[in-house]
């Protein structure tokens, strides 16, 4: 296993518990900026850049969730970090759930924009591995520069096209080979819905009302399993419904995002 550390970013000061914020496909930390910037003063952030994504290099590991989240707690540890809240936008949502799976004295809240708990599905995963494979050949990220129309919602395509060529730009300056790693490691996570039914801390479930890459359902879904009365703080959920935006609703309306990613780290601050 390697000691190499992931880039990590301070994208808002502030002391004590930290937000952790990690990134989707095929981005990232930049994504988060915007968001950050209208988080509660005093709230510290740290944006981190996943395996291969922005300033992180792969070295050598192969495809993987769960290689990935144990490489974000080896780096927050190695940095002084004893736990966090953690908050992940869509890829970085399944590696914040295999977070709290392998190293739940961490992760002592859950923030989930834009994200689901439940595996592929065989269609979804054999499109991934696709991309992957075409990446890998044409040693471009042409195969994913396509994403910006599908990741924001009617709204955004309307009203703030100026978030195009951003999107845009953060693609392009993605390597092919940390796209192709990042398709083959989420195409082979699990179903991690059981994570969030013994997860025992606040959690907070964001999407937006435009999404149709993880939809309503999927956030409702989430909510339901972490409220489940089994656990047992009797459920500790709550659900943040963005109007107007896609899958990228940190990008899209981040000051809506940032006021509930606040309240969950007020709420995990008070029980902390």
């Amino acid at each position: 296993m390697t000691s190499q550390a992931l880039a990590t970013f301070t994208l808002h000061d502030g002391g004590g518990l930290p937000l952790v914020l990690l990134h989707g496909f095929p981005l990232d930390h930049r994504m988060w900026t915007a968001c950050a910037a209208h988080l509660p003063p005093g709230t510290r952030a740290i944006g981190v850049d996943l395996p291969g994504a922005g300033h992180s290099d792969l070295d050598g590991y192969q495809p993987s969730i769960e290689h990935a989240a144990d490489w974000v707690h080896r780096t927050m540890v190695a940095a002084g970090e004893g736990n966090a809240v953690v908050v992940g936008h869509s890829m970085g949502g399944y590696v914040a759930l295999a977070l709290a799976e392998r190293h739940p004295g961490f992760v002592a809240g859950l923030g989930l924009v834009n994200t689901k708990s439940t595996a592929d599905t065989d269609e979804a995963r054999a499109k991934r591995l696709r991309i992957a494979a075409e990446t890998e050949s044409s040693q471009t990220v042409d195969a994913v520069l396509g994403m910006p129309a599908a990741l924001v919602g009617a709204t955004t395509t309307e009203r703030r096209r100026h978030l195009f060529p951003v999107l845009d730009s953060w693609i392009r300056a993605q390597s092919p080979a940390s796209v192709a790693w990042a398709q083959r490691a989420m195409a082979a996570r699990p179903d991690r819905t059981a994570v969030l039914e013994r997860f025992d801390a606040p959690v907070a479930v964001v999407v937006g009302a435009e999404d149709t890459i993880t939809p309503l359902a999927e956030a409702e879904y989430m909510v339901q399993a972490a409220g489940a009365p089994s656990r047992l703080s009797g459920g500790n959920a709550a659900l943040t419904l963005v109007p107007g935006v896609g899958h990228m609703s940190a990008v899209e309306d981040p000051q809506a995002v940032a006021a509930a990613l606040g309240l969950l780290h007020l709420q995990v601050v008070a029980h902390h």
